[in-house]
């Protein structure tokens, strides 16, 4: 029997709850990482006991998801200052009928963890485990782990119009695991794209998110092949030119870069999109940022390299030269780098190397860091206003070019010169 090595608060609660006559397993996503021996992020129990029944057992206890059936239960923590553990348990249930595409309209609890199992989304989600029983595996979840595949549980269409996010996670599986998806789940995602118009754009932003994170974010393919791409937000089929790198683990995991990378060379519609998907400000302008530099040219000279660190900030700039090392590797050819792909990613090496020369001798880059300030220019007869902003930024300008010149003597002769009072 294939053992599952559970965490102590896991075997803790499935040991009390078949102590009072219940079933217990863990089960989902934690079984499937740990077969693939991988570390699961979470470890989700289900059980035959209700709701009422699990906040009998248990002193503490969070009413998370209850009208589903879901407590969390909390282990450990207290004295000494230890965090306690958080597990989702949630007792064995049917799914009532979907009329939104998105969510039960009722559940029923069941004792019967076949029942329970044969209402999730994908064979390799839908195996449970415990220390007496071994895998529970009743919709050959194992097989399709071992194939490197994403089949439904049952029928495919069923699952997608229960909830239609499951084609986007479909996909999002098929990324994070290198798995294909089976030619019957996939046909289903392509006879119901259209469902996905039914589902939340923060729920469709959070799974495409996730597959973009991913070490294969050229799965976001799939996402237009399937005919899902109209019903992500409106500007989506806009993205002329879906084409993503295989990404190795090296390569930064910011929600930013990845979705500017997609949208490279596309500033205001990357913004448009991630409006639509109702992505937070920061990241917004952020992924803007990165898909906006992906027009300007490899820096080859420090003046260059300072002033796209002045405009753009240190975090985006030295991102930008990751992405577009990246694309230079696995895109050689690609229209917007007509150089070959060893050159370019020379170009860049460089350009790297500049700018951590340039963060290193504390140039400046910025207008705070202009050795004349608000008083020197109002001495100077230049009171805030256009002129003042004007003046600071031809001075800033100038130190950009030669950071020399960053001296107040200097700075202030030139303020004299620009308004013409040089004597």
């Amino acid at each position: 029997m294939q053992r599952i090595e559970l965490p102590d608060g896991v075997q803790r609660i499935i040991g009390r709850l078949e102590s009072a006559g219940f079933e217990a397993y863990a089960v989902g996503g934690c079984v499937r990482d740990s077969l693939l021996g991988r570390t699961p992020e979470d470890w989700d129990i289900t059980s035959s006991a209700r709701p009422e029944e699990l906040k009998g057992l248990f002193k503490r206890t969070v009413d998370t998801g209850i009208q589903h059936g879901t407590v969390t239960v909390l282990i450990g923590g207290g004295e000494g200052g230890e965090r306690a553990q958080a597990f989702e348990v949630t007792s064995y249930r049917v799914d009532g009928e979907y009329k939104d595409g998105r969510h039960p309209e009722s559940v029923r609890f069941t004792p019967s963890l076949s029942e329970d199992l044969s209402r999730r989304d994908f064979t390799i989600n839908a195996m449970a485990y415990n220390e007496k029983s071994g895998i529970v595996d009743l919709f050959q979840g194992m097989e399709d782990l071992e194939r490197g595949e994403i089949r439904a549980v049952g029928e495919a269409e069923l699952r997608f119009r229960e909830d239609a996010l499951r084609m986007l996670r479909a996909l999002r599986f098929s990324a994070q695991l290198r798995f294909r998806i089976a030619p019957g789940t996939l046909e289903a995602v392509r006879s119901l794209a259209r469902g996905l118009s039914r589902v939340s754009k923060e729920r469709i932003r959070e799974e495409l998110t996730k597959l973009l994170l991913s070490d294969n974010p050229e799965q976001m393919e799939l996402v237009f092949q399937t005919g899902l791409a109209p019903y992500v937000s409106e500007h989506f089929p806009e993205i002329a030119s879906p084409s993503l790198p295989e990404l190795s683990g090296d390569m930064e995991r910011e929600a930013f870069l990845r979705w500017g990378m997609l949208l490279r060379g596309r500033e205001q519609l990357a913004k448009r999109i991630l409006r639509e998907l109702k992505m937070d400000r920061a990241t917004i302008d952020r992924a803007g940022s990165i898909a906006a530099l992906h027009g300007e040219r490899i820096p080859e000279e420090a003046p260059e390299a300072r002033r796209l660190l002045s405009r753009y900030g240190e975090e985006l700039f030295f991102s930008w030269l990751s992405m577009e090392e990246a694309l230079a590797l696995h895109f050689p050819r690609e229209r917007e780098a007509p150089l070959s792909g060893e050159r370019r990613q020379g170009k860049i090496r460089r350009a790297r190397a500049l700018g951590e020369e340039i963060l290193k001798n504390g140039d400046c880059l910025s207008l705070s860091a202009l050795m004349v300030n608000g008083e020197d220019l109002a001495e100077l007869g230049i009171p805030r206003g256009p002129e003042y902003s004007a003046v600071l930024r031809a001075l800033l300008s100038e130190v950009l070019e030669d950071p020399k010149r960053n001296r107040r003597e200097y700075l202030r002769k030139r303020v004299k010169e620009i308004r013409g009072l040089a004597h």
